[in-house]
């Protein structure tokens, strides 16, 4: 591949979760960037394996934390989320042209951590007697980036500062879960995702605002506008506000999420 944003296109487009973690671990934030290129959207984006078998949101159902089953698929649906998260990071480097050229350099190193999130997660279900692939699961996450492919400011908004974000507030809960039901690994991996999630929103919302610099936007009632017209999901309480404050959500912006 001769850009580095070009060369974001195979662990996107590739089908089988091992390898297309390999291919995002593999990927190197050295290449040159070639920011104002205008690539083509080749067919099969983003690549999926046979498994899991995807279902509305609705449609998910984990079973008790008591049982090993249970605690299994809380942590696939976990697991999931950071398998597309890396589709997320390398489909932004691709698709939108024109950005300052550490934006690129910025979403792969996140690409690279959603994979290392992806392979403890897996490597634990594996533990567990079971493998990604093992329950059904949801594409909420890229449903929302397909709605926002045409605008980067909607999904920088709508992604990292608004769906990736929600897992900063879920994931204290979540891992209070797992480790009362015993599961003490997976509540080291939640600790050192929640971890490096809050850098991944940290560059969110620092983009974020570089986009409404640059188109002379208010940030905050641009946000409620955006979500709005792409109809981002409600966030209701509780919220982190320590890790968002850390991500860095300011006062007004929490404010106004929490009314």
């Amino acid at each position: 591949m001769s850009s580095l944003r070009e060369s974001t296109l195979a662990p996107l487009l590739e089908r089988d979760a091992l390898e297309k973690v390999r291919l995002a671990l593999a990927l190197d934030a050295s290449q040159p960037v070639d920011a104002a290129a205008r690539l083509v959207e080749p067919a099969g984006i983003p690549g999926r394996p046979a498994r899991p078998v995807l279902v509305t949101h609705k449609g998910l159902t984990h079973g008790s934390l008591r049982t090993v089953e249970g605690r299994a698929a809380l942590i696939h649906s976990i697991a999931h989320i950071e398998l597309n998260a890396v589709d997320l990071a390398v489909d932004v480097c691709w698709r939108f042209d024109g950005m300052p050229e550490q934006f690129y350099r910025d979403w792969v190193a996140i690409a690279k951590e959603e994979a290392l999130h992806f392979t403890l997660l897996r490597e634990h279900l594996v533990a567990m007697g079971f493998d990604y692939g093992s329950f059904d699961a949801h594409n909420a996450l890229w449903e929302m980036a397909e709605r926002t492919k045409h605008d980067i400011l909607a999904r920088i908004a709508l992604v990292p500062r608004t769906l990736e974000a929600r897992g900063l507030d879920a994931s204290p809960a979540v891992k209070r879960k797992l480790v009362g039901a015993g599961d003490h690994r997976a509540g080291e991996i939640l600790d050192l995702i929640l971890r490096d999630e809050i850098g991944h929103v940290a560059c969110g919302n620092r983009w974020y605002r570089y986009l409404c610099q640059q188109r002379g936007l208010d940030p905050v009632s641009t946000y409620a506008e955006l979500a709005e017209k792409y109809e981002a999901p409600k966030l209701r309480a509780p919220f982190n506000l320590e890790a968002r404050r850390l991500a860095g959500f300011d006062e007004a912006e929490l404010t106004a999420l929490q009314t």
